[in-house]
């Protein structure tokens, strides 16, 4: 069974882009050329196919209103197995070097169990065929807490310069443990970091027990790319926070 590597944090810290930047590096190494990838996005706000620059038509969220209707629909004697795997690979938008799930909103109202359910079917299914699963989850531990996010190698918690956000991570930490999560390594990145503030930063890392794998420096051209829209995938190799992110992918193992 292949690795699975999620990255949490909370909302505005830049934890899809970290993500989409980790995903970068992993297809533009040569000597990758064979992983086969899985990258996730599970936040229902769906970021993560802009940040790769890859449309997407259909989710997960729509396979929700597929299912829920074809109980109505469909033949008693349907085998719901061979139904579900079937709109799975409609919704599974295959790349070059990497496949994508978005998990999307349904529509409608209601609540969001079906879909976790769903996503859940889905990861138990799939990341077996992958030598690594790569997760955007949503801010916060909701997914955690529902058993969404199956066991996993690495927790990847992003968070920005401040005493304040590192303190975010080490309740993340916490949580996690009460949640009894089952993970093998729980990573810090600090993203935005400024020259004048990385040593301190370290050091209230260290003292809060946080594990810092990458302090992702502030980069203009990730805000500009940012500020337009464009795909993070084509930001130059000598932009610094490029090459912050490729030390995390080799600190990460992969």
């Amino acid at each position: 069974m292949g690795r699975v590597i999620a990255v949490t944090g909370k909302g505005g810290t830049g934890k899809t882009a970290v993500t989409a930047m980790i995903l970068r590096d992993l297809i533009n190494d040569s000597s990758k050329k064979t992983l086969r990838i899985l990258a996730i996005d599970a936040d229902p706000d769906a970021n993560l196919a802009d940040a790769l620059g890859v449309k997407v038509s259909k989710t997960i969220g729509d396979m929700r209103e597929f299912m829920q209707q074809s109980r109505y629909t469909t033949p008693p004697d349907t085998d719901k197995q061979v139904l579900f795997e079937s709109k799975l690979f409609e919704i599974l938008v295959e790349e070059n070097a990497y496949d994508l799930l978005v998990m999307g909103k349904p529509e409608g109202s209601g609540c969001y169990c079906f879909v976790n359910n769903l996503l859940r079917g889905i990861m138990d299914k799939t990341i077996s065929d992958y030598d690594l699963t790569l997760i955007d989850t949503p801010a916060g531990l909701e997914h955690f807490s529902r058993k969404t996010i199956p066991d996993l190698d690495a927790l990847i918690v992003v968070t920005d310069e401040s005493r304040r956000g590192l303190t975010t991570a080490e309740r993340i930490r916490d949580m996690s443990k009460g949640l009894d999560m089952k993970y093998k390594e729980l990573y810090v990145v600090v993203n935005k970091v400024t020259p004048e503030r990385k040593e301190k930063v370290l050091e209230t890392a260290k003292d809060l027990g946080l594990k810092v794998i990458g302090t992702v420096p502030y980069d203009q051209n990730l805000a500009k790319f940012d500020l337009v829209g464009d795909p993070l995938m084509n930001l130059p190799g000598d932009s610094p926070a490029v090459a912050e992110t490729r030390q995390i992918v080799s600190k990460l193992g992969l």
